[in-house]
């Protein structure tokens, strides 16, 4: 054993009987909670509605990049190719991405709630941009 124990010693007592000072309930203050908002506040739907709007830029530059002879390479031709299937997956995300966002407001992680849309509309820009600029596959007139 070393010499620091504090067997037989009482507990908030050490051993050469000085006394330690527990704070009382009162004196113990939780921290500040962050500021609550409205789920469907302004700032949020403006994100849901970027989002939105990147997935619909998504759709289009997809598109546009496979009548310039490329391939998707994320997504299985079955989805790609397929109009109806591939707009419900595209609206699909956006859902998603509205549904995690709540999750985060629900348990108070406000700062995630933003952040998961502007991450989202980050990615997706990126993709978009990606998508244009690419270089067409069949040869020029």
């Amino acid at each position: 054993m070393s010499s620091g124990s504090t067997i037989g010693a009482i507990e908030g007592e050490p051993r050469d009987g000085s006394r330690v000072r527990v704070p009382s309930a009162v004196e113990i203050q939780a921290a500040p909670a962050a500021p609550v908002h409205a789920f469907w506040d302004r700032e949020n739907l403006w994100l849901f509605a970027g989002v939105a709007f990147t997935r619909g830029m998504d759709y289009a530059s997809t598109r546009n990049m496979q009548a310039r002879g490329r391939k998707e390479i994320l997504l299985a031709p079955e989805v790609v190719n397929n109009s109806s299937a591939f707009a419900s997956l595209e609206a699909a995300g956006t859902l998603t991405s509205v549904g995690i966002s709540y999750v985060f407001h629900r348990t108070g992680h406000h700062k995630l709630e933003r952040w998961m849309s502007i991450g989202h509309i980050s990615v997706t820009s990126f993709g978009v941009v990606r998508n244009y600029c690419l270089k067409s596959k069949h040869a020029a007139p």
